[in-house]
């Protein structure tokens, strides 16, 4: 009886061809990535739709400021992030002036600065990381992989790590909120009124007459960095102008 001739077997890959397999599927699976991050590196990538007409700031009056955290707390109940993180907060200063003198306490609001020109956006590998035509800058949390690379970028220390979402968390002017007519919830629960948010676009609107007004008093965090923040602040001393660190939560510093 013939029996028939059993196919040759295909031999087994030695060291060399399973390390060249091994290679080639990871460099696969790196292609879109990498290639993303190099077209983001060139410059700001185009803004997705916002707001028609409209370029969103927000103007903070230190003045009314008294630090009294419900701009905190609203913003926690509004947003949701993870217990002892925020996304925006009051930074209690203890300052003692260089010639002496009575030690003061300075409040200042941080939060996301929404700058017109921000770093944030173009290092992030996959484009989670975005800005609206309205000027919002805001983070896809269902392709942000996590990787801070915007948090490390970001001059302000107002971005995170989302500790139960692992993926980048901050302010986004509630944009929610603005969308169906209604303040920020930092912006409504100030006691003080020491936070107003408008449309730059328009001449009329309560920032733009604000910002006309104290146009010599007006200062922003960090100019250096030429981001060209859209958080303005009234009142801000000239020694925190440059030197203001620490992610959004509250702390005593030493004397700046």
């Amino acid at each position: 009886m013939h029996t028939p001739a059993s196919p040759p077997e295909t031999p087994l890959p030695g060291k060399r061809g399973f390390l060249k397999g091994l290679l080639g599927l990871g460099a696969a699976a790196t292609v879109i990535p990498i290639q993303a991050e190099a077209t983001g590196l060139n410059g700001q990538p185009p803004r997705r739709p916002g707001m028609p007409g409209k370029r969103y700031g927000m103007v903070v009056d230190m003045r009314k400021c008294i630090g009294c955290q419900s701009c905190t707390v609203s913003c926690s109940m509004e947003n949701l992030p993870p217990i002892g993180q925020f996304r925006t907060t009051v930074l209690q200063y203890e300052v003692t002036p260089d010639a002496g003198g009575p030690t003061s306490m300075v409040m200042l609001p941080r939060l996301c600065n929404h700058c017109d020109n921000p770093p944030c956006v173009p290092v992030c590998p996959v484009q989670a990381t975005f800005q609206r035509e309205d000027g919002i800058v805001l983070v896809d949390n269902e392709r942000c992989v996590g990787c801070a690379y915007c948090v490390q970028a970001c001059p302000y220390d107002a971005r995170f790590i989302n500790h139960e979402t692992q993926t980048a968390d901050k302010c986004t002017f509630c944009e929610h909120r603005l969308e169906a007519g209604l303040l920020p919830a930092c912006v409504e629960s100030c006691v003080g009124g020491a936070r107003v948010i408008g449309d730059l676009n328009d001449p009329d609107s309560a920032i733009s007459q604000l910002l006309a007004e104290h146009k010599a008093d007006i200062k922003v965090l960090k100019p250096e960095m030429k981001t060209d923040p859209h958080v303005y602040y009234i009142g801000l001393p000239d020694a925190f102008v440059h030197q203001v660190d620490g992610q959004a939560g509250v702390r005593l510093a030493g004397g700046h």
